[in-house]
């Protein structure tokens, strides 16, 4: 179905979460929405703020633009603006947009009849961002343990931390998180040389010289059962790699906050436990 023709089934009053009518329109092909327009305010903002501190910093280089939290020593209190306030409203901005892009999401999903999956898994991620600024620092109880908005100062900032707690990738939420991300690119990266192997016909040529025609689920089902005994599934590969992705997003934000609120230690003492098991006796 060709994508105006199905604009004009669900360009329809309704499904608006807040607003009514007043903002329930489309400029082009984009739904704007309550939501859609305080994405726009928190954005625009949030990116002036950033320009704003730059150009107050000692340089305009790309790399080493950054914007600083508090010192540990304003606590959990409202900084100076040229001291960590810049950050502590570029950080409101920041979820105010990212919150507010789920919820056009959810509208959207409204008025097409659909799940509300996409905006979930939008909120795992807004979810792994909150933990690092918000959530984490308010446990330790001091704003300057957020990150940094830059580029350098942020890979800074995830090298530091993780010198701090020793070896980091000893975190079993470390772990977790990291084989759920191997394993989602290796699951998704399958299926993607499934599908474009199976509906390539220009790929494969028939002994009579003719190009081949568009495979079935049915033959992308056999391959995988002749290779590893058994097929999820065409709708079972997607629920498979949504869940592997959010599991990935979740078991990173728990490493991370775990480290310092709940174990202040360096990570590979943590597995001393296992050393002390009565097995070992």
């Amino acid at each position: 179905m060709a994508l105006l023709s199905f604009e004009r089934k669900y360009r329809v009053r309704g499904g608006t979460l807040l607003g009514g009518d007043l903002f329930d329109f489309w400029v082009g092909p984009f739904y704007v929405g309550f939501f859609g327009v305080t994405t726009a305010f928190f954005a625009i903002l949030g990116t002036a703020l950033l320009i704003y501190g730059a150009a107050i910093g000692p340089t305009w280089n790309i790399w080493r633009i950054s914007i600083a939290p508090p010192d540990l020593s304003y606590g959990l209190a409202l900084a100076p603006l040229k001291e960590g306030g810049l950050w502590q409203i570029v950080t409101v901005c920041a979820l105010g947009a990212f919150i507010s892009w789920a919820l056009r999401e959810v509208e959207i999903c409204r008025k097409l009849g659909m799940g509300y999956h996409v905006p979930f898994a939008f909120s795992v991620a807004i979810f792994a961002y909150a933990t690092l600024v918000v959530i984490r620092p308010l446990l330790l109880g001091a704003w300057g343990h957020g990150f940094p908005y830059g580029i350098f100062s942020h890979l800074d900032w995830v090298s530091n931390v993780g010198y701090q707690y020793l070896h980091f990738h000893y975190n079993p939420a470390h772990m977790i998180a990291v084989t759920f991300f191997f394993t989602t690119t290796l699951a998704l990266s399958l299926h993607g040389g499934l599908i474009l192997s199976a509906a390539n016909p220009g790929a494969s040529i028939t002994e009579a010289g003719k190009q081949a025609e568009v495979k079935t689920p049915e033959y992308e089902d056999t391959f995988f059962r002749d290779i590893i005994g058994y097929s999820i599934g065409t709708l079972g590969i997607h629920r498979l790699g949504l869940i592997l992705a959010l599991n990935a997003g979740f078991w990173s934000a728990v490493c991370i906050v775990i480290s310092g609120p709940f174990w202040n230690q360096g990570w590979p003492q943590w597995w001393n436990w296992w050393l002390t098991l009565p097995i070992w006796n």
